[in-house]
């Protein structure tokens, strides 16, 4: 479909948010990098386009516009809002990977206190109606019943913390979960390094290894390997909460019978009962605005290699492995911008580009 077609179905994205209520708004092209960097570390710079201004200093083209609608709000929104947007993104792509580096965005993003739930409901609900002539795949998870299981674990709070950071790194994550459970060994290099330190002590080790060329001064470098020691004898996650983690990771199947498996889960994890209650509450609420929760798909790892701001309800639509639409909750990002304040908040996005492209829809 031709550039100007595009354009004309994103307009018709954007009325159907528009006569949902949402208020349009615009965000700058060029975002500050401190914000993103803050946000994200050092590997945003893999996926964003950087550039230096002499005056504003780090500069990234827009990757998403999730992050500035929040600063936006939290500047002086008012609540409860819901917004739309309609314009180009930039991400780099890997080398002969054949996916646009520049592409428009349609989103609409809600700001509600008052039911998550319920907000939850209305963003699926909506963007399930507009993207239903077009025969999509549906997907569904919750990165909070994740959270909430890690910190059900019998471990250390370093422990938990580390684990909940490789979220969304699948590889890593079950390296840690490994090594935590006692099914992997450590490092050998930091086996080693730790069977010095007993040996001759953390300082004269550090001294033999010669001068100091990082950017970590000794007092850092002393107090990770003091953390590597209590690490290496604090004792391994219990056999039985492993199992149930493992157990909702590998959770595959129509959301309603998801709830039932989950609710023979949370009596093996401390505390995860509440996650699983609002599972059920969003389900109901979904229920209500006409979704088929009986067939509707739930996958309790979906969206684990998306941006890493959501840490709740998430959800996508596709043709074949193609993503049409994504989108989620995100209530921490809006208080790592609101300095000091924090709303609730779910969204989502749909490709213009990519859903001219699915077949059957003029």
């Amino acid at each position: 479909m031709s550039p100007v077609a595009v354009k004309s179905l994103a307009g018709r994205l954007s009325n159907a948010f528009l006569a949902a209520g949402a208020v349009p708004v615009e965000a700058e092209a060029l975002q500050p990098a401190e914000v993103l960097l803050d946000l994200y570390g050092e590997d945003i710079r893999g996926r964003a386009y950087v550039t230096d201004d002499p005056v504003d200093g780090e500069q990234m083209l827009r990757p998403d516009f999730t992050v500035p609608v929040v600063q936006m709000h939290m500047a002086d929104g008012a609540e409860p809002a819901r917004y739309t947007y309609n314009g180009p993104v930039w991400r780099k792509q890997e080398p002969g990977a054949g996916r646009a580096k520049e592409y428009l965005q349609v989103g609409f993003e809600l700001f509600d206190r008052h039911d998550p739930a319920a907000s939850d409901a209305e963003v699926f609900a909506l963007f399930h109606e507009i993207l239903k002539p077009y025969g999509l795949r549906m997907a569904t998870g919750d990165v909070g019943l994740l959270a909430a299981a890690i910190d059900g674990l019998t471990t250390t709070a370093r422990r938990k913390e580390r684990l909940r950071r490789q979220i969304w790194r699948p590889d890593r994550f079950h390296h840690l979960l490994d090594m935590y459970s006692g099914k992997a060994e450590n490092l050998p290099t930091r086996i080693a390094l730790l069977d010095q330190v007993e040996a001759k002590g953390a300082k004269a080790v550090l001294k033999a290894a010669g001068p100091l060329l990082g950017v970590r001064s000794e007092a850092e470098i002393m107090a990770r390997v003091a953390s590597l020691q209590k690490d290496a004898t604090t004792r391994p996650i219990p056999e039985n909460e492993v199992e149930a983690l493992e157990e909702l990771l590998a959770l595959h199947g129509p959301a309603a019978d998801a709830l039932q498996t989950l609710r023979g889960v949370e009596d093996r994890l401390n505390g995860f009962a509440p996650a699983v209650d609002r599972l059920e509450a969003r389900l109901n609420a979904m229920a209500a605005q006409g979704v088929n929760v009986e067939t509707l798909p739930f996958e309790a790892s979906f969206g684990l290699t998306s941006l890493e701001y959501y840490d709740g309800f998430v959800f996508g639509f596709f043709d074949g492995e193609t993503p049409i639409s994504s989108g989620g909750r995100y209530d921490a990002l809006t208080a790592v911008l609101g300095q000091g304040r924090s709303i609730p908040a779910v969204g989502g996005v749909i490709r213009p580009d990519a859903l001219a492209a699915v077949g059957g829809v003029a």
